[in-house]
């Protein structure tokens, strides 16, 4: 339990491109973001539905 890092508050994400703005007025990245406020570290993929409408060759 030691290692877990919370994060609180509310959280300003834009709903369309899911960008988060920090204390200071600027847009970032959500894994960005997370990463610097946190623990946390990310690994990318790609889900089913995005995969058939970007990648057709492979569904």
């Amino acid at each position: 339990m030691h290692k877990i890092k919370v994060l609180s508050g509310i959280v300003p994400i834009c709903m369309h491109c899911k960008q988060i703005r920090d204390d200071k007025g600027y847009w970032n990245q959500l894994e960005a973001f997370i990463s610097k406020h946190s623990d946390a570290q990310f690994s990318h993929g790609i889900c089913e539905a995005y995969l058939g409408k970007y990648y057709p060759e492979e569904d």
